[in-house]
């Protein structure tokens, strides 16, 4: 039997099993079938801890789908948790595919700083050269979103009232769509003074309750809209995020990391 950990920031929920010691290499069938919410223990995440020769830690990350992701703003709050009590640091240093990331404690839960916000059109990656603050896109009533990388792939749609577009039909849709050659997520946002409404569609996982990166986006792509000052508090489905997009490029956010129960499973 193999232990693991379930956790979520704001509902956005993982399943997390220590590798340092005992290694584990887990195929995608394997992870899908974890993530079954009717089949297995379900979850939007699958998170594997490793060793780390550059940091206190290294976080995998697996999509529900099984695929192999570089960044996720509430696994990084909940393993930086972990990581803050294990090690009695006030400060942690998380790896992941994506880079260097730093956690500390906060107020209102967990503190990390994302890494910077990467605009450049190759860096989303696009399927073609443009101007990320407004790409020439449209599907239905989303268009004209703005692109950010925060280790993974984001197109923010703003809209007028984001509780009433048809996300479970349009978010696939611009996920797969030949634009964004790595998929992408799909977020619409409403701003409201220095508030952010968003509800987001995440690549292999689906409508998620929360979704850090994508909150840590939105701010950035509602600042180079002039929409906001480089601050909001982003309400997603599950609860409040605070995002700053700081003047040296990078990006934080906090809120919530909550341990849900701790199991074994047979693999």
């Amino acid at each position: 039997m193999r232990p693991f950990l379930k956790m979520h920031g704001l509902g956005n929920d993982f399943i997390i099993f220590d590798a340092r010691e005992d290694d584990l290499a887990l195929a995608d069938e394997a992870v899908r079938a974890l993530s079954d919410r009717r089949r297995g223990i379900g979850c939007d995440q699958l998170i594997i801890l490793r060793t780390s020769g550059k940091a206190d830690i290294f976080m995998e990350i697996r999509n529900a789908d099984g695929s192999r992701v570089g960044a996720c703003g509430n696994a990084t709050r909940c393993v930086g948790q972990l990581a803050l009590d294990e090690s009695g640091k006030e400060k942690v240093l998380i790896e992941t595919d994506a880079g260097l990331l730093t956690a500390t404690r906060a107020e209102a839960g967990i503190s990390v700083n994302m890494g910077p916000a990467r605009l450049a059109w190759d860096e989303i990656p696009l399927a073609r050269e443009t101007d990320t603050m407004k790409i020439d896109f449209a599907m239905g009533p989303l268009f004209e979103p703005t692109c950010v990388n925060m280790g993974n792939p984001h197109a923010v749609f703003f809209v007028e009232d984001a509780d009433t577009v048809d996300l479970p039909y349009w978010g696939p849709q611009v996920e797969k769509n030949a634009m964004f050659p790595e998929r992408v997520n799909a977020s619409v946002g409403t701003v409201k003074g220095d508030t952010i409404r968003l509800r987001v569609w995440e690549r292999g996982a689906g409508i998620t309750d929360a979704c850090g990166t994508a909150a840590c986006a939105s701010v950035v792509a509602a600042s180079r809209l002039a929409l906001i000052d480089r601050k909001a508090t982003v309400m997603l489905d599950g609860g409040p995020l605070e995002v700053e997009w700081l003047a040296d490029g990078t990006v934080q956010m906090t809120g919530a990391a909550t341990l849900a129960f701790k199991g074994e499973v047979a693999l």
